[in-house]
């Protein structure tokens, strides 16, 4: 007796199973996150292999390319603001939601709530995504999830999720910015200001940072670079005299003088750090340079270019081999005099007073480069300062030692915290935890014309807020015994 017969409302058929729809931009997206999450991954190195595999497939193109690319970056820069709202939006601890779903939400609530993307769109995008790599039972509940999140926008959801300014404002700033607290609280210390300057900082290191070229002395020229590029796609640098400022969605890898290694990609911030240090007065000889940290090697390319023009040879040493691989790549074919060689800093095989300058680029936290490592800020933890903070001293101390009386060390971190910048300059040179170090500051300053708001000196503090740079720290010492 069919349902009729019984009185009863007609049976709907089954719905037939549908196949997800495969959508290569946000798979990619989301096999990026997956890497940056379980294999402690850089966005920065993992990336651009899976665009250049997809664009060998013939699965993207520029577009497609350029959406993943911010699906990845933007989800990375707010995710801590992302976690605060889909906690809001769930019944059980984000400890307790399995990681590859958690990214699958930040995924969809950075398409609702950081892009253009229609709320329809993003979630039946993001739906379809999550019934491929998770499967319809977990689909469902991202589907839930995302539709009590497109309920709202950004500025709605930050305010209910943030605790007010006025009750914790380190707190309110660290959801609002997406930036741990203790990092808030550390970069707060380092700008000894106001709200805005803050808030500025932190709002900046949200933002997409340019790709930034250097034109290599006697190699190539920012004439060369703007030319090739076309003057509708780039910029003449904002401080260095090498430096040409591409625009969004530019290609150094399109460019001859990039791919010979006549120019390079390379932070102005970094570039003015070098020029500091060669410009940097000196009595008697400059003959022979050492870059000390040199990996990966960028630096290095610079001054060993600046140094030719001078007659000067460069050392650049690294302790880690494929490192070091990587500063030889990007010192071939420079015209003057140079050597590579694999060596710890902190037990240099060069005898004592052997240069006339050293750059001590030393390892540090990062936290100066969060535009470029969002994913950096998740990683590190206060704890890191103390590891680092032994290292950073030695390194400085052989610098000194390296460097004839004199001669010039540039130590240089890309870090504002100040336990890594002042504090330690100031202990090497008073004596604290070891040798008390012979040597004097010089001002920097006054070594890198028109770039404003460098702070009281003498050493130098670059700021991406202020200077569209990476917060490159220097201090120069001349040795005097």
């Amino acid at each position: 007796m069919n349902d009729q017969a019984r009185g009863g409302p007609p049976r709907r058929a089954p719905k037939p199973h549908r196949r997800p729809k495969k959508d290569p931009v946000r798979i990619l997206a989301f096999e990026a996150l997956r890497a940056v999450d379980e294999r402690d991954a850089y966005a920065n190195l993992v990336l651009p292999p899976l665009l250049r595999k997809a664009r060998e497939a013939g699965d993207f193109d520029t577009r497609d390319a350029a959406l993943a690319t911010e699906l990845v970056y933007g989800t990375l820069r707010r995710q801590g603001t992302y976690d605060a709202i889909i906690a809001a939006c769930v019944d059980r601890p984000l400890r307790e939601v399995d990681p590859p779903v958690l990214d699958v939400l930040a995924l969809g609530a950075h398409q609702l709530l950081g892009t253009r993307i229609p709320s329809h769109a993003a979630v039946s995008a993001t739906v379809e995504l999550a019934r491929v790599v998770l499967g319809d039972g977990r689909a469902k509940f991202v589907n839930a999830v995302l539709r009590r999140i497109a309920r709202d926008d950004f500025d709605t959801w930050v305010a209910r999720v943030a605790p007010p300014y006025e009750k914790d404002a380190e707190d309110h700033l660290a959801i609002v910015h997406s930036h741990p607290r203790w990092i808030v609280s550390a970069l707060w210390d380092a700008l000894g200001g106001g709200r805005a300057g803050i808030e500025d900082l932190l709002e900046a290191d949200n933002e997409r940072p340019e790709v930034t070229l250097v034109a290599r002395p006697g190699r190539s020229t920012p004439d060369e670079l703007l030319a090739a590029v076309g003057e509708d796609s780039a910029l003449p640098g904002r401080w260095s005299p090498y430096a040409v400022r591409l625009a969004e969605g530019g290609e150094p890898g399109a460019l001859d003088a990039v791919r010979e290694g006549r120019a390079g990609v390379q932070d102005e911030g970094s570039q003015l750090v070098a020029l500091a240090l060669a410009n940097a007065p000196l009595d008697g000889s400059d003959a022979r340079w050492l870059d000390g940290c040199a990996g990966p090697g960028g630096k290095a390319a610079l001054l060993a270019a600046l140094a030719a023009g001078r007659g000067a040879a460069l050392l650049a040493a690294e302790k880690q081999p494929h490192r070091a691989g990587l500063v030889a790549r990007a010192l071939a074919g420079n015209p003057g005099p140079y050597q590579v060689v694999t060596a710890d800093g902190t037990r240099p095989p060069w005898r004592p007073g052997s240069f006339d300058r050293v750059l001590m680029d030393v390892p540090c936290t990062g936290l100066g480069a969060l535009r470029r490592r969002p994913e950096a800020r998740w990683r590190r933890r206060p704890a890191d300062l103390d590891n680092f903070a032994p290292l950073q001293r030695s390194l400085l101390r052989e610098a000194l030692k390296a460097v004839r009386v004199g001669g010039v060390v540039g130590y240089a971190t890309c870090s504002p915290h100040p336990a890594e910048t002042r504090a330690v300059v100031d202990d090497v040179l008073r004596g604290r935890g070891g040798e008390k170090a012979e040597a004097e500051w010089v001002d920097a300053r006054p070594l890198l014309p028109g770039v404003p708001a460098l702070g009281e000196g003498p050493d130098i503090q670059l700021w991406p807020h202020l200077h569209g740079t990476d917060a490159m720290y220097l201090a120069l010492l001349r040795r005097t015994a």
